[in-house]
């Protein structure tokens, strides 16, 4: 596995810079591909009919991966973008030689929570997103502690995102299905790693994650909150380096 790439998909919502403190020493020893998911960073939303699900997400990153020629690669992902990994697994699970969880979860959304992405997905449509969504969503995605230049940053990302592309993605992660089946049918293995004062996916719902996979590691990151890769980037990269050696 020393010798597959590694494909990091970004959380919502923010977009692939997300990754840069960990993109380069990742690099030294790996081939690192962070790509913009549909709608957000520089990634086009296109157009469609279809009720936004990251089924079609996911046909996006096997489309990336046709293109850059790479039958499997090891496929990570943060909050949404661990969603999205399993939706790439159910999709192709042929393309996938490993798993890299952070910060994130197999169950579907609860009732309230996804009540919660509709509102969301219809206030970014009305008013954008500059100011409100940053403040709506940062006391959650970082821990009480984090840096005020990590949260800076993060506000910086979400500010920047495309407000149909933000609507799109909270349909989409409304929609999906529970895919704790999947990592149960998956035989790869997989890296858990998870801020140990995660607020959103906290440590029971990696907990989760290892219990239904038959190889998995679990790295818990003291301190840190939702965003473990802007918040403890160190950690990140060595749980990583270490789980591939």
């Amino acid at each position: 596995m020393t010798e597959l790439p590694l494909v990091l998909l970004h959380a919502f919502p923010l977009d692939a810079r997300m990754w840069d403190p960990v993109r380069a020493p990742l690099a030294e020893r790996l081939r690192v591909i962070t790509p913009d998911q549909r709608g957000l960073g520089r990634s086009p939303l296109p157009e469609s009919d279809r009720e936004p699900s990251l089924d079609d997400a996911a046909r996006d990153v096997v489309a990336l991966l046709d293109r850059l020629e790479l039958d499997e690669v090891v496929l990570g992902g943060c909050s949404m973008g661990g969603y999205l990994a399993l939706a790439v697994l159910r999709h192709a699970p042929d393309r996938v030689a490993g798993l890299v969880l952070i910060d994130t979860k197999a169950t579907a959304d609860t009732p309230e929570a996804a009540e919660n992405r509709l509102k969301v997905a219809e206030r970014a449509e009305t008013e954008g997103v500059k100011g409100w969504l940053a403040d709506a969503n940062l006391p959650n995605l970082l821990a009480e502690a984090a840096p005020a230049e990590v949260a800076d940053r993060v506000r910086g990302l979400i500010d920047d995102q495309p407000p149909a592309g933000v609507a799109w993605a909270a349909r989409a992660m409304r929609a999906r299905p529970d895919a704790l089946d999947v990592l149960r049918g998956a035989d790869v293995p997989a890296l858990v790693i998870v801020g140990e004062e995660d607020a959103i996916t906290p440590v029971e719902a990696a907990n989760a994650m290892v219990d239904a996979v038959g190889d998995a590691t679990l790295v818990v990151l003291p301190g840190a909150g939702h965003l473990t890769p802007l918040e403890d980037p160190a950690g990140v990269v060595e749980a990583i380096l270490g789980w591939y050696a």
